[in-house]
């Protein structure tokens, strides 16, 4: 009886001409409430309260960060495939719903506009220490032939940046979740997460060595060029490998250690470089084995950085 009661109570919420708009729009992806008001042209107040009750009937899920707050569709489960079924003779109505999402197109331009402004005013130091190491295409070649061809459940990327993992690995996972403490990043990852169509994505503002996994644990976990910024890498390691499944494992991406002291000031380095010695002290504290270990030297620059690939997994 109660999931009977459950599933008149989502019915119930979706079937509203405004909440079934909302719930077309959020299929497309993560939205802000701003986004939505601006598209629905209702009053900020009235889109809240429609959003309420579909987060309320477990339709839609809520993200806040700071003043404004973020909604997606329900993650996979029962609910997401009922939204699923819900949107199938909707979709096709035309209508209305043609014109929300020409105005969400115009609105998704705008972010990518606004991700350009961003990377223009940063792109001198980015550029700069992307030519000391390797070409990115030869360590993401290397990550998609050391994960394989199978396909996860939940893919979490800590420090997930502009979001290119969650972009890169699309294919791997069924659904992915991104974590940065940077604002401009977010609003980066999510406008290219937009752009190439990616819906089955999400990023989220947050620490990571503190956010709320809301008690789900995660098959793949992304730590991509992220640890050299903490001064205990192997806290992080402690923290990540609590939500990480049985038999779920871990990809890191750093570099080796180095003696480019001028990245502590210039670009927020703790350490410089991370050593294999290290991680295998770091991963055994954390209940790990390290599976798989790579390094990719740059051959332009004699005095370039060193990236190195870790699969880790529990023991």
């Amino acid at each position: 009886m109660a999931n009977f009661e459950k599933l008149v109570l989502a019915l119930k919420a979706a079937g509203e001409h405004t909440r079934l708009r909302l719930l077309a729009l959020l299929s497309e992806g993560e939205l802000s409430v701003k986004d939505l008001t601006d598209i629905l042209g209702q009053s900020q107040p009235r889109v809240s309260r429609h959003l309420k009750l579909l987060a309320e009937a477990g339709l839609v899920v809520r993200s806040a960060e700071g003043a404004w707050a973020y909604y997606r569709i329900a993650d996979p489960g029962e609910k997401r495939d009922l939204v699923g079924a819900l949107l199938v003779p909707v979709e096709k109505s035309g209508g209305i719903l043609t014109d929300d999402k020409k105005k969400l197109t115009a609105i998704r331009r705008e972010h990518q506009n606004q991700a350009d402004e961003y990377f223009s005013k940063v792109a001198k130091n980015w550029d700069n220490l992307r030519n000391l190491h390797v070409p990115e295409e030869a360590v993401e070649a290397a990550i998609l032939r050391v994960l394989g061809k199978k396909k996860v459940k939940r893919l979490l990327d800590l420090g997930s940046g502009t979001g290119r993992m969650l972009e890169l690995l699309h294919q791997n996972y069924e659904y992915g979740t991104g974590i940065d403490l940077s604002r401009e990043m977010i609003g980066v990852a999510r406008a290219k997460l937009s752009a190439s169509g990616i819906n089955n994505a999400q990023v989220r503002l947050g620490d990571i060595l503190s956010f709320d996994a809301g008690g789900q644990k995660e098959d793949l976990i992304i730590l991509h060029q992220v640890l050299h910024y903490f001064d205990d890498p192997g806290q992080v390691l402690l923290k990540t490998a609590e939500i990480l499944q049985r038999d779920g494992r871990i990809l890191l991406v750093d570099f080796a250690p180095h003696e480019l002291e001028y990245l502590r000031q210039n670009d927020a380095h703790r350490r410089l470089g991370l050593s294999k010695g290290q991680m295998e002290i770091w991963a055994k504290a954390a209940g790990m084995k390290i599976d798989v270990f790579e390094r990719f030297e740059n051959q332009k620059q004699q005095q370039g950085l060193v990236v190195c690939l870790w699969m880790l997994s529990l023991k």
